[in-house]
């Protein structure tokens, strides 16, 4: 059954770690030295990467002898420097650099993965499933992705209506967001609530 506070909240925390507005400038980047960014590609690839660990982290963890409890309170400590980084302005986890590559291949990596269906996404698609119902967090993957897509078509207009202090107050707000999340999942699934 749908629940509507699972599908928002999930939907919140996705947004939080895929922080597709706070990679505007990696986007335009990758704009400027392809020229063209195959949105329609990058959000499928995506959705379909993200859909896939939902149902298949499980069953990895259980082949390697990890619980989902234990997985999900690893899970909160990632969420919990990810809204740091957003928090502070500080950069924690550095991407390899990506050589010069064409319009296609930009567009599933590293666009759609590592970017938008990283670690950081999977960790937490498999940290919510320990909490809410897989429908609600299907629902939430699918918000995301059309706000991804709406994000990756209209990049330059953001960028021009929010400018860089717009930007900025989004990061720290979602951070701010994620950072509590992080707590939440870090004490639910030690068993402290």
């Amino acid at each position: 059954m749908f629940d509507l506070k699972e599908i928002s909240t999930a939907t919140m925390v996705l947004f939080a770690v895929i922080d597709i507005i706070g990679s505007i400038p990696i986007i335009i980047q990758l704009r400027q030295r392809t020229g063209h960014i195959q949105s329609e590609k990058a959000s499928m690839v995506s959705m379909l990467i993200m859909i896939a660990f939902l149902y298949l982290g499980d069953e990895i963890l259980q082949l390697i002898g990890i619980d989902i409890n234990s997985f999900a309170i690893a899970g909160s400590f990632i969420l919990f420097f990810l809204s740091l980084e957003l928090i502070l302005g500080i950069k924690l986890y550095k991407d390899d650099e990506h050589q010069e590559a064409n319009v296609s291949s930009t567009s599933i990596v590293p666009l759609a993965f590592p970017l938008i269906a990283g670690a950081g996404s999977m960790t937490t698609l498999v940290s919510l499933r320990a909490e809410y119902a897989i429908q609600n967090i299907i629902v939430a993957i699918c918000l995301n992705i059309i706000l991804v897509y709406l994000v990756l078509k209209n990049t330059k207009h953001i960028e021009r209506v929010l400018g860089p202090g717009g930007i900025a107050v989004v990061r720290k707000v979602f951070g701010i967001i994620l950072l509590a999340i992080a707590v939440k999942l870090f004490r639910t699934n030690l068993g402290l609530m």
